[in-house]
């Protein structure tokens, strides 16, 4: 007999917010059934072992010196399991109250499952098509592998892999079951074995879910309980190394368990796969970077090319001219300053803002015109070229993003700019005001926070605007971005219904796990989640990540070009040669946060640690670490180049410093 019902194992790899989320959950899921829970800790740095420690006492808590992969740490946890059912549970998902003890009787009454799954859906509330899974036999695999799984998901020949063709909401035998749910009878376990350790990430669920099938037992699609998975397979499956993963899972997988005819047939396949997937998904890459810049080139190159003909023909006939150095060497430089200053501008980060690729041309211009009065006599070719071309260049592409935008309609290059989002918060009072605070922390100026109740004849007073079972009309009314679900107060049930229900909307949902600092959520399978913690919606934009390299690059070599005169102002004159040294190859940066023994980072967004830091802007040194704390949080959260430069111009002498002193 076993003395426990249920032990649940989750390995963990710098997941820390989900995984607090994720141990609420199971905590308020296990009442009622005797369990115990296994984190395994694959050498996280991002606070998760010390969040267990302090939150979650009970868990009992293995910790790792390496990443040891997903079937080794669970197998260290599985061996020594006492439960008489085991659960491989990721930490990126959340269990509804009754899902441990639905799917626990449901094994309970029918013997013959060997392992279950349940119905998952992703952090919009869309249905993930991995619940359920076939066998990827040759034809299954090649199906899959050539897309036509994707393009005929509902048709029992080419959509096994998924089982499309299965009801979604009925419980149904099945081959394979995903690893971020699996339920298993710890006697089949015994009898299939462990996880395969040869499968470090990917395919090691589908080979235990055959291995199970193998040992005599049944595996069970069981959709009557609900559970969010927020990254769906985790990694991007757009990047290279999802590729290889994956499909090198697939041969070890063929290889192991099918007749070596078959097996080659599935690694030929698959090889080929991999190669022509991998060029793909770094081409897709490559043109989407280059498109836009490689338009905008053909674009003004023809403009202005036309433009020098009509002005030798019509404007001065019989004047002569231009030169061929000026159609191939002066207009492709001008080109390269206009795209570069409308890169720097911001006017090729998504969405597209026409007011920055304005920005970026006039100040490109500018720079031309001013090296343009610098160049020999021999060299001006024409000040009005210059300007009218850059008339043709805001005209033209103004004229192709109006084009992608309006006529063609394709979503990636759609104009618009960020605007401040607009929330709502289902809570009871206490909690719901909590998660605003956290909101108006972490974000800039957000447009609106609406409160909204649990009740569903919560009335418009004490600052609430209606109640829950109203949430769709007050979407629609407010014109609301997200909505935010206090987890201590809502139910995971409801909380996934509400998802579900508003799933067509063009809203993002998150969660506040109760006591948590974090607020988790995603915006669609293929990301990790995005989280407001302090997620500072300003240092680790891709604008502000671009400017700030180019600043400390541009310091860096003014510093270099005045360093005879720097030597007599600095205290540390070599230590600045090395800082300068560090900062070209970005190791550092000339300003980063506050260094402190007690400070912890962990909700900042991480950047290169700093020569100087906003603490050098002020005449008093001394603070105390809450002070310095929000030092941190204000400079992360409204950064501003002219912060650093305030910072630099204030700090001028300590550019020596080594960046490991700490206060």
């Amino acid at each position: 007999m076993h003395e426990l019902k249920l032990t649940i194992v989750i390995v963990n790899y710098n997941v820390r917010h989900f995984l607090e989320q994720c141990l609420h959950s199971v905590m308020h899921a296990c009442e009622g059934i005797t369990s115990e829970v296994f984190v395994v800790d694959n050498n996280s740095v991002d606070g998760s072992v010390e969040m267990i420690r302090e939150k979650f006492s009970s868990v009992i808590l293995i910790e790792n010196k390496e990443n040891l992969g997903f079937s080794k740490a669970n197998n260290q946890a599985m061996r020594i399991a006492k439960g008489e059912y085991i659960l491989l549970l990721n930490p990126d998902t959340l269990v509804e109250s009754d899902t441990l003890s639905k799917t626990v009787a449901f094994m309970e009454n029918h013997p013959e499952a060997g392992a279950l799954g349940v119905k998952m859906i992703d952090g919009k509330g869309q249905f993930l098509p991995e619940s359920k899974r076939g066998l990827p036999k040759p034809d299954v695999a090649f199906y899959k592998i050539v897309g036509l799984s994707k393009i005929f998901p509902k048709s029992k020949i080419f959509g096994r892999y998924h089982l499309g063709f299965l009801d979604k909401d009925k419980v149904h035998e099945v081959d394979i079951l995903s690893g971020a749910f699996m339920l298993i009878r710890k006697e089949a376990l015994e009898k299939s074995g462990l996880l395969d350790e040869t499968f470090f990430m990917y395919g090691e669920d589908i080979d235990l879910s055959y291995r199970i099938i193998k040992a005599g037992y049944k595996n069970y699609y069981y959709p009557l309980t609900r559970i969010i998975h927020y990254k769906g397979e985790s990694t991007k499956k757009s990047s290279v190394n999802y590729v290889f993963t994956f499909y090198n899972a697939m041969i070890i997988f063929a290889g192991k368990h099918f007749s070596s005819k078959n097996a080659k047939i599935i690694s030929i396949l698959i090889h080929i796969a991999i190669y022509l997937r991998a060029f793909a998904a770094i081409a897709s890459r490559f043109l989407n970077a280059i498109f836009l810049p490689l338009l905008d080139t053909a674009v003004i190159f023809t403009g202005i090319y036309s433009i020098e003909g009509f002005w030798e023909t019509y404007i001065f006939p019989g004047g002569g001219h231009y030169p061929p150095e000026f159609t191939f060497i002066s207009i492709p430089a001008y080109i390269v300053f206009w795209l570069f200053s409308i890169y720097l501008a911001g006017g090729y980060d998504k969405p597209i803002n026409i007011l920055k690729i304005i920005q970026g041309l006039l100040i490109g211009t500018l720079v031309i015109l001013v090296l343009y009065s610098l160049l020999p006599e021999f060299y001006r070719f024409s000040r009005a070229l210059i300007l009218i071309g850059l008339a043709w260049a805001i005209v033209s592409i103004i004229a192709t993003r109006l084009i992608l935008h309006f006529v063609l309609k394709i979503r990636l290059y759609r104009l618009g700019s960020k605007k401040n989002r607009r929330f709502l918060i289902a809570g009871e009072k206490q909690e719901a005001e909590r998660v605003a605070n956290i909101v108006r922390t972490a974000l800039l100026n957000p447009s609106f926070i609406g409160l909204i109740g649990i009740q569903d004849n919560t009335k418009q007073t004490e600052g609430f605007i209606g109640g829950i079972n109203r949430l769709k009309e007050i979407i629609h009314i407010y014109t609301i971005d997200e909505v935010i679900f206090c987890g201590k107060d809502i139910p995971a049930a409801q909380i996934i219904d509400k998802m579900s229900e508003l799933q067509q909307l063009e809203i993002d949902f998150k969660i506040a796990p109760p006591e948590s600092l974090a607020i988790i959520g995603s915006k669609s399978i293929s990301t990790s989640g995005d989280l407001y913690i302090v997620d500072i919606n300003s240092i680790s934009t891709h604008s502000n990540i671009r400017k700030k390299f180019f600043l400390d690059l541009a310091v860096s070599i003014s510093l270099l070009l005045i360093y005879p005169v720097a030597i007599f102002l600095v205290r540390n004159p070599f230590n600045l040669l090395i800082n300068i040294a560090l900062n070209l190859i970005q190791n550092k940066s000339w300003v980063g946060y506050i260094q402190t023994k007690n400070n912890s980072q962990t909700k900042l967004p991480k950047i290169l640690k700093g020569v100087l830091n906003p603490k050098d802007a002020l005449k008093n040194k001394y603070l105390d670490f809450e002070t310095i704390d929000k030092l941190n949080l204000l400079y992360a959260r409204d950064y501003k180049i002219s912060y650093d430069l305030n910072i630099i111009f204030h700090g001028f002498k300590e550019l020596g410093r080594n960046s490991n002193e700490i206060s």
